[in-house]
């Protein structure tokens, strides 16, 4: 209190002052995560510059999300197969040649401790004794002994004999555990090999959305395409929106998922991906675009992610495609130019002109903006105010005609009549 009478502007400090003498606890502002401090809302962030938004899926389809502060790592060990299949290729083959080579090494450890311990190096050269494995003289031969005995290759140089029951459990054992490695490490390189990744590659989407009028209704739509002639089977399409979000209670979400409707409950989701399809998402009163008009669209901070789903026709695998469109890249007022064309028996997909869009008459009003219009004009949506005005014209129009017709009408009654007259 001696401070704010000597002038200081420090409130806060002054009500925490206060604070601590009405409250012996002190009370702490709870941390916010890292992505929650970086996301903050305009009104409650103080840094009022503009940020450039920061994508959730990049375009080819790869999650932005890093995952830090692990500490229960032991939960990757308990799964280890799914473990080794998501590692890069270099240190898969890294692991794959290492886990062979020390299985190798210590089986042949093993084998040459055998022949140490029963005496067999100091009866290299003396025919009347029985080794437990014929020519091995030292580690080197042990360990190529130890190489031909998990992988079954048997040249025949190198024999164990019967006079040696601890060679021959160990020979069971080396047997039995080389099964298990190479089924393992096998199964794991070839579930890696097989993995449907690279068939997304061919899975493409357009660079840009669109939102034009389709059948008299403002429509978000994007394309999509399959590039290879072995289709997608059981195709399907989804549709995220990603925008933060703050609660009436005022709890702050950030990077929260909203459903984008692109045919869920008509079958228009269901794909029959042979050539590029547009995805249509009617702008209604259930849309999260319901009240996003052409100025206001580049203000907002969102994203669409777009997910492609089906089977691989050559393997039975599903296979996943993504992409993801910020807000600079919709386009309002703007259509796909057309890339299906009738050749001479048989249709062709023109894959230069995939991506490009041409700009058509479009209405810069949010979707409720137009509905309120309708609602008021008692109009249908598709219909414009310069649309009412030239039905007004054209209304004029017939009434002049109309009114000419009867005045001419008219002129001729007087006419036959006057002549009747004189008659």
């Amino acid at each position: 209190r001696t401070m704010a009478k000597e002038g200081t502007p420090n409130v806060l400090e002054g009500d925490s002052m206060d604070q601590d003498v009405e409250s012996p606890v002190a009370i702490h502002q709870p941390k916010l995560p890292k992505q929650a401090r970086d996301d903050l809302p305009r009104h409650i962030s103080r840094d009022r510059t503009k940020r450039k938004i920061q994508r959730y899926v990049r375009k080819d389809g790869k999650c932005n999300v890093h995952h830090g502060n692990v500490r229960e790592t032991y939960r990757y060990l308990t799964d280890i197969f799914t473990t080794l299949v998501d590692l890069k290729w270099r240190f898969n083959l890294l692991i794959f040649v290492m886990v062979y080579t020390v299985t190798w090494l210590f089986f042949g450890m093993i084998w040459w401790l055998i022949a140490y311990i029963r005496g067999d190096m100091d009866h290299i050269e003396d025919p009347s004794w029985t080794p437990c494995v014929t020519n091995l003289n030292g580690f080197v031969s042990a360990f190529l002994f130890s190489i031909e005995t998990e992988t079954t290759i048997g040249y025949g140089y190198r024999v164990i004999t019967d006079k040696c029951p601890e060679g021959i459990i160990l020979l069971l054992i080396q047997s039995v555990l080389g099964s298990i490695v190479n089924a393992f490490m096998v199964g794991c390189m070839f579930v890696k090999i097989s993995q449907p990744k690279k068939r997304a590659e061919t899975l493409v989407f357009s660079t840009h959305a669109v939102i034009s009028m389709r059948d008299g209704k403002l429509c978000l739509m994007f394309r999509v395409g399959d590039l290879r002639n072995s289709h997608i089977v059981e195709a399907s399409i989804r549709a995220k929106l990603i925008k933060s979000k703050q609660t009436s209670e005022g709890e702050f979400i950030p990077l929260n998922q909203t459903d984008i409707n692109v045919g869920y409950y008509t079958g228009d989701d269901r794909l029959f991906l042979v050539s590029p399809l547009i995805i249509s998402h009617e702008i209604n009163q259930q849309s999260p675009f319901w009240e996003i008009s052409k100025a206001q669209l580049p203000k907002e901070e969102l994203e669409i992610v777009v997910i492609l789903e089906g089977m691989v026709e050559a393997t039975g695998m599903t296979c996943q495609a993504r992409s993801s469109y910020i807000t600079s890249e919709i386009l309002w007022g703007y259509r796909f130019t057309p890339v299906l064309t009738l050749e001479d028996g048989f249709y062709e997909v023109d894959y230069n002109s995939f991506h490009e869009t041409y700009e058509t008459s479009t209405p810069s009003l949010s979707a409720k903006e137009l509905a309120e219009l309708a609602s008021r004009a008692e109009l249908p949506l598709s219909w414009s105010v310069s649309s009412k005005l030239n039905q007004h014209a054209e209304l004029e129009t017939e009434e002049e005609e109309k009114n000419l017709e009867e005045q001419t009408e008219r002129n001729g009654d007087v006419a036959n009549l006057e002549n009747e007259s004189k008659v």
